[in-house]
């Protein structure tokens, strides 16, 4: 009842509905003087006829008439009579049978309805919930937060001034809160003092307004936003937040660090102190063939071989593992480490031979920033784009107008002599598309591509890509390291990492002893004693209570490590 009494409420104050109700109220009162006419005529043709009925017959003889039911008891006998029952046979098929229902329902039914759906999205934060991440637009990125906030049970609510949306987000079990994000009154309903962080990814005008609004509310909750162009960081920064991105351009740096020739300590996917954590593909190098005990990497460089990646798809190393031309290597080590591992198994890469180029699809900022990464490695490029782009006279030879799905713009790029091609466009369908194109063209090549929607990572495997980065993936996991900062966010689906002390279970074992790698396949890649961090600590390490294991590996891995040492 107190559902129904709110949403009544609701209804009736609502301006659109109170203006339904005075189209209703002129309808049905336009139809009350039309049965009064018809009931009136109706005892002037009888007096006619020579009959007399009270002035409820003449009201029962209208509405049966008007409304088709003809029972026949009451009939004229006059021609005049029945051409007048038909007059109002017509009428009442036209107010009854068809206007009235179509009112009722436009007028009436459907705001009702709606009033419903209204009525169950809240407008303020529920009481209980503190610490909470306020989210003021839904897109790739912020759905892909939630999830993670979702999974490591961190309050969230998202406000919305759409209700189609609202509606939309609650029937997934988002918590949705209408408002306009551009109020002070939306943010106190959102209890802005007890958040732990804003999250603003509206374009750059909004976020403006946005951040302004709330430094109106709360001076010292921390605000972080995405900027789309570069020339609006000044200004984002000077409204209040305390921390904006540039996440297209971010993921141009981060798909350009994974092409063949840039150096591993720049291809960082994850990092903890002194410990980084890199992808390096198996492609063109001496490893592929081998299995991991036969290529003996950790003796030889001391970097740690966390797992492989097949197609987007993790898992743990093994002695026996073979690697193939598709296995991309996640690795963990020192900045020296690594360093003796790309001297070791990096190979020669040629970085300004005219057929040693990157081909990059699409001109976007995604394209232009990894095109910018790629000159400041030394690698020469070329960018396929629709659009003619505003180029410096040196630049002509490095730009090619034309659709990246064209053969012939494909071979006058240099598709057949390019090193790596970096699909970049804004669709996911074209993403794809190019993908599969580029695979069938050149099987050998090295294909890395930009996903925008986390449901897409698979598909852009399947169709050929040797690396796929993540936009929602990205952003979120960025935005992520901002709510646990003392926890690892790696750029890679699946891994995670993981602290834990070693506590009674570890406790004078050696790493090798504990087999926590072979039951439950995560890693240990350092550990911190008295103070200091020990990165890729060697299988005899013998373990104290007291250390704390840094781990990797997928969440399922967590899991049996958790059922392992409790």
């Amino acid at each position: 009842m107190k559902t129904l009494a709110s949403q009544l409420i609701f209804f009736f104050r609502h301006r659109k509905v109170q203006r339904n109700f005075a189209v209703l109220w002129k309808f049905f009162t336009s139809l009350f003087f039309v049965i009064c006419l018809y009931s009136a005529l109706f005892h002037v043709l009888m007096i006619y006829e020579g009959r007399n009925f009270s002035w409820i017959t003449g009201v029962y003889w209208t509405m049966t008439v008007m409304s088709t039911l003809g029972f026949g008891d009451i009939t004229f006998h006059s021609d005049l009579g029945l051409l007048f029952t038909m007059v109002v046979l017509f009428s009442g098929v036209l107010f009854l049978l068809i206007m009235l229902p179509f009112i009722f329902i436009q007028f009436f039914y459907t705001p009702w309805l709606e009033a419903q759906e209204r009525a169950k999205i809240p407008r303020a934060l529920p009481a209980h919930i503190h610490n909470h991440v306020i989210l003021t637009s839904y897109d790739p990125i912020t759905a892909r937060l939630i999830e993670r906030m979702v999974k490591y049970n961190i309050p969230y609510a998202l406000v919305t001034p759409d209700h189609q949306l609202a509606n939309e987000l609650h029937d997934l079990d988002c918590l949705v809160v209408i408002g306009e994000p551009d109020k002070p009154s939306t943010y106190e309903a959102l209890r802005i003092a007890d958040a732990s962080l804003v999250v603003v990814t509206n374009d750059d005008l909004i976020s403006t307004n946005i951040c302004f609004t709330i430094r109106e509310v709360d001076k010292v909750v921390p605000i972080v936003t995405n900027a789309d162009r570069e020339h609006s960081i000044d200004i984002l920064e000077f409204s209040g937040n305390n921390s904006v991105y540039q996440f297209t351009n971010m993921l141009g740096i981060h798909l350009a660090k994974r092409t063949q020739g840039v150096c591993m300590t720049a291809n960082v996917i994850g990092r903890f102190e002194e410990l980084m954590i890199t992808e390096m593909p198996v492609k063109d190098s001496e490893l592929i063939g081998k299995t991991l005990l036969e290529a003996n990497i950790r003796s030889r460089t001391g970097v740690t071989v966390i797992g492989l990646m097949q197609k987007g798809i993790f898992s743990p190393s093994a002695p026996s593992t073979v690697m193939s031309r598709g296995t991309i290597l996640v690795l963990s080590g020192t900045v020296n480490q690594l360093k003796a591992f790309e001297d070791l198994f990096g190979g020669e890469h040629p970085q300004t031979a005219e057929n040693n180029h990157v081909l990059i699809l699409g001109g976007g900022r995604v394209g232009l920033s990894a095109a910018k990464t790629l000159a400041e490695h030394g690698i020469n490029y070329r960018i396929v784009e629709k659009r003619p782009l505003k180029i410096t006279h040196q630049q002509e030879e490095q730009f090619i107008v034309g659709d990246a799905a064209d053969i012939k713009t494909l071979e006058a790029a240099g598709i057949k002599t390019a090193r790596s091609v970096i699909v970049t466009t804004h669709s996911d369908d074209m993403n794809i598309y190019l993908t599969f194109y580029c695979r069938q063209l050149r099987p050998d090549i090295q294909i890395i591509s930009r996903s925008i929607l986390e449901r897409n990572v698979s598909k852009l495997h399947s169709a050929g890509a040797d690396q796929v980065m993540s936009y929602a993936s990205l952003g979120a996991g960025t935005i992520f390291q901002l709510l646990r900062p003392n926890e690892v966010s790696l750029f890679i689906e699946g891994l995670i990492v993981f602290n834990r002390t070693a506590g009674s279970y570890f406790q004078g074992r050696s790493i090798m002893e504990s087999g926590v790698r072979d039951k439950t396949g995560c890693s240990i890649v350092a550990l911190r004693r008295n103070d200091t961090l020990l990165v890729n600590p060697a299988p005899e390490t013998i373990l104290e209570a007291n250390d704390e294991l840094i781990f990797i590996g997928t969440a399922e891995n967590e899991e049996l490590f958790l059922k392992l040492t409790r």
